[in-house]
């Protein structure tokens, strides 16, 4: 069962989790399920998707109830009314401990335009393992909370790995060796991306909306075992 974290007759929010595919495409290649069937089965009737995520990253998603509701809330994507805030564990300590990453990025395609892309960050804690690895005896890691202000494909992982502090479990533009270290040492299979806050307008009453979606066990042990705690409102 999904879990479903928000519900009314315009709009269902699902907290995704990590490692299924949203719909079929031809990034997720051979995946068995998809969250939109799921759901389709799970509350009856039409859904539409009103936006995306990664088949790695887990958190917030909205789907609509109709053709119409999905287009309201595409516009406001599109006119980035809609904050989202993610959290992601990333290799190093990211200084400025605050900053804006201003970088164009392509599509799909790597090969196609580039197109402006911006994300703020805001470094929340940090730790370092004594865990040796290449040539330096202990890894730094920190958990950061990212806002992007534009909607660009993969824009949160490919701008944390533009300013060298890619996000763990990132098998596209992150560390293989740091993605290795959390698996064997951390039991951590997963991409450390979290779609963790959505505000916007109620596409039918215009009454803003915050939906919070809890991390998943294996988000929650890491946060333990580093001492981390989770920003408040």
């Amino acid at each position: 069962m999904l879990d479903i974290l928000y519900q009314d007759d315009a709009l269902i929010a699902v907290n995704k989790p990590a490692g299924l595919a949203v719909h079929r495409s031809k990034m997720v290649g051979n995946a068995e399920e998809f969250l939109i069937d799921l759901l389709r089965e799970q509350v009856g009737g039409v859904t539409y998707l009103a936006h995306r995520l990664d088949r790695a990253t887990s958190g917030v998603l909205l789907v609509a109830r109709s053709s119409e509701i999905a287009a309201a809330l595409g516009e406001q994507f599109m006119g980035r009314d809609v904050q989202k805030q993610y959290l992601a564990v990333v290799r190093g300590w990211p200084e400025p401990a605050e900053g804006l990453i201003d970088y164009p990025l392509p599509g799909s395609r790597e090969t196609g335009p580039r197109r402006d892309a911006s994300t703020s960050y805001q470094r929340l804690a940090t730790t370092e393992v004594d865990i040796a690895l290449g040539r330096y005896p202990q890894q730094r890691y920190a958990m950061v909370l990212a806002e992007p202000h534009t909607g660009r494909f993969r824009q949160i992982r490919k701008h944390m790995a533009h300013i060298h502090h890619p996000i763990i479990g990132d098998c596209q533009h992150g560390r293989s060796d740091h993605n290795r270290l959390y698996k064997q040492y951390f039991s951590c299979h997963r991409m450390l991306l979290h779609a963790w806050r959505l505000s916007f307008s109620h596409p039918v009453t215009g009454a803003p909306m915050r939906l919070e979606a809890p991390l998943d066990l294996a988000y929650q042990a890491l946060l333990a075992r580093f001492g981390w705690s989770l920003p408040e409102a």
